[in-house]
């Protein structure tokens, strides 16, 4: 289910977010001086890069714990689910849980080969996607997330490594932050930047 976002609206269509979220996630608890020295970009770029990134639910941010005088720092770093979540990413998965769910009662089918827990993370995976402009099209069966052609490939072609990573590394926040048996287990090599195919893992021992 959609949004009714544009696709440019997404905080990933930004090369500099995503060079931001790349530092956050290789770094937690980055700051902004941090990445301004990283980056080259101005400290006020940087500041609205990340309220931006907070407000989609990629980002958090948190004071520093100092024992010394002086005012603490804000710290920065990526929602993964885990180590730091999101009360932003956590409204937007159980958003998407109930609409699944609602989807799935009217909409007749057959039975879901996945269990509720994995279901919901796919629910939840499949919005954020298409809210940062893909067009996902998942295989239950073969577990496997199709997201060609890549919004990405030719308009970031020269940042590909970076995207790929900083992409996977969003949606393994996504899958965390829902709850559940399945995680990244990567994407599929393939010779054309625009073909794209990430693998999941079934905790159960499906792949």
């Amino acid at each position: 289910m959609t949004t009714g976002r544009p696709a440019g609206y997404s905080a990933i269509s930004s090369y500099s977010r995503v060079e931001i979220l790349h530092l956050v996630q290789e770094h937690p608890q980055r700051t902004v001086a941090e990445m301004v020295a990283s980056t080259g970009l101005h400290p006020n770029t940087v500041r609205e890069h990340l309220q931006r990134l907070i407000e989609d639910g990629y980002v958090v941010s948190a004071a520093e714990d100092r024992k010394t005088r002086g005012r603490p720092r804000v710290l920065y770093s990526a929602a993964d689910g885990d180590a730091a979540s999101s009360a932003v990413q956590r409204r937007k998965v159980r958003a998407a849980a109930e609409r699944g769910d609602l989807m799935r009662r009217v909409i007749p089918g057959p039975a879901p080969e996945l269990t509720p827990a994995a279901l919901h993370q796919i629910d939840a995976l499949v919005e954020d996607l298409i809210d940062a402009g893909f067009d996902p099209l998942v295989d239950e069966t073969a577990l496997t997330v199709d997201l060609t052609p890549c919004a990405q490939a030719t308009t970031q072609a020269d940042h590909r490594k970076v995207l790929c990573s900083v992409h996977l590394g969003l949606m393994q926040g996504v899958l965390n932050e829902a709850g559940g048996p399945l995680s990244i287990d990567g994407m599929r090599s393939s010779c054309d930047p625009r073909e794209c195919v990430v693998h999941l893992l079934h905790a159960g021992g499906r792949s």
